[in-house]
This record gives C-alpha cells, structure tokens and sequence, in this order.
C-alpha cells in the first residue's frame, strides 16, 4: 500500500472516527491511496491549482490531492463524522486544507473559486448526476473550473461520454458533448470501496470547451426531453411534446423527421434549441 504522507492508513482512521458509510448519503469509501492518486493524477499537474472537492468521508483522495501538489483543496463534507479525520489532514498539510461542513447540492461553487480551479470528487452516488448538470449548465460559459475529475456507476460514466447511436447516449450525453470533452479515464472495480457497491464506477474527465451563445440551457433542454422523451419513436412524432411547429424544427436541423433522437447528431439538436425562439413568435 503506498504511503504517501505521515498520516495514518485510512483503514486505521476510518476504525479511529467510527465511520461506517451510509448508504443514505451515497457513501463508498476508497481506501487505496495507489488509487486516489491516479484519479488525482487525471486531472493532470495540480501544483498552482485550487481543488474543490465534494464528499471527502475520511479523505484519501483529499490526501492524494495535497500530496500531489494541489495549491490547496475545499472540501465539502455533509457527514459530520468525517470532520475529525478531515481536521487531522488540515494539520498535516497547514493552510492548504479548507473544510466546509454542508450540503454539497446547497453550494455556489463560483464563489469558491480562486485562480485555477479545477472539480475532482469520488461523488456521493446520491447527487453525483444532479451535481454534474449544474456545472454543465452554469451561464456563462466556459464556467469557474479548468476541468471536472468525477467518479461514477458506470452506467452513468456511459451515458456522460456517449456519440450518437450508442445504447446510452440520450439528454445527458447531449449536455456533455455540447459544453465539454468528455471521456473514460479508467474504471474502478466494486472492491475498491468499502462497502463494495453493486456496480462497477468509472472516473470521467470533463474538460469545458467553448460555445456559441445562440443556444440557451433551457431551450436545449426542452428539445431534447421532448426528443427523448420517445426516444424509440421518430423524432417527427417525439417532437411533438416541444410544442412548436414540428416542421420547422425538422427543416433547422436538416433532419426527415423518419430519424430516432438516438441516432441523431448534437448538432441537430442545437440547430433545433437555436430556432425554437423564433417557431415561437411564428
């Protein structure tokens, strides 16, 4: 097992604090420090960086970030038991180490920013897609962070990092693909964590890209509920839900109408968010 700072093993310190993870609040806990410091090492070069982190529990991949050379790293923790073990990191790593004890789904992130900011976070499995949608749909665009380093089920790395025409691709893979590069760095078995989840997780790696501002979160998101909402039917009867001019939407995106939302191109679904506003006022 690798020792990467003087602290103890997390093993030791979960046993120290009595913290037994609770399904309720999404908790896996990893306890490989190997581990934590390759999902730390994906989001490349962390000396200059300011880290926040969401869901630490007794803080391996805290510790992997700080001993990786992070500037330094806000956490936000909901369980108050892991606060103790969380305080004895702060003292071994002095002024680097900021704990804020909350809900994570409660949090303006912008204002956490300082510089170079990127998200990395074994996410609690609870939140972790409402989580991601509400970096993915800050305004405006490019956002606060540099990149988002996230652990998933990976059925829900899948749908993230979905093309078109792959079996998981729908509205959240639409989202992903329009505002950021997104891929698979690597899976992680069940035993990984204690408890071992039913599933096996992945950790994904978002990097924000730019967009054009002529197509707005709400309007996309109201194209693709409707497209995907009968994603096994054709989009000329899918589209219908939108409530607009189903015509019109077709001929913006240069689409027959006889297609599936799963088969289809993000493009074509910006190109029909672009002209919803005016098959609006038609």
């Amino acid at each position: 097992m690798t020792q990467i700072d003087n602290l103890p093993p997390l093993r030791e310190v979960i046993a120290e604090h009595g913290l037994r993870a609770k399904k309720e609040l999404g908790q896996n806990f990893l306890l490989d420090l190997n581990l934590t410091s390759r999902i730390a090492r994906v989001a490349g070069p962390l000396e200059g960086i300011r880290v926040i982190e969401v869901g630490p529990g007794p803080g391996g991949l805290t510790r992997a970030l700080l001993a990786e050379g992070a500037r330094d790293v806000i956490a936000i923790e909901r369980d108050p038991r892991a606060l103790p073990a969380l305080a004895q990191i702060s003292e071994a790593y002095p002024g680097r180490l900021t704990v804020i004890a909350g809900d994570a789904m409660e949090i303006d992130y912008r204002l956490l920013a300082d510089g170079p900011t990127r998200i990395i976070a074994n996410l609690p499995y609870n939140i972790a897609t409402p989580l991601l949608t509400g970096w993915l749909t800050m305004d405006p665009w490019p956002n606060f962070f540099e990149s988002l380093t996230l652990m998933f089920q990976r059925e829900v790395a899948e749908r993230i990092c979905a093309k078109p025409s792959e079996d998981p691709y729908g509205r959240l893979g639409v989202l992903a693909g329009w505002r950021s590069e997104a891929r698979i760095a690597f899976n992680v078995g069940r035993q990984a964590f204690v408890p071992p989840p039913n599933v096996t997780s992945a950790v994904v790696h978002l990097t924000p890209k730019p967009v054009g501002d002529d197509v707005t979160v709400k309007n996309l998101e109201l194209i693709t509920r409707s497209a995907f909402g009968q994603r096994r039917k054709m989009v000329r009867q899918s589209l219908k839900a939108a409530g607009v001019p189903v015509e019109g939407l077709l001929a913006a995106a240069g689409l027959k109408g006889d297609e599936r939302a799963e088969d289809l191109p993000i493009e074509a679904f910006l190109a029909m968010a672009r002209a919803l506003p005016a098959l609006r006022r038609s």
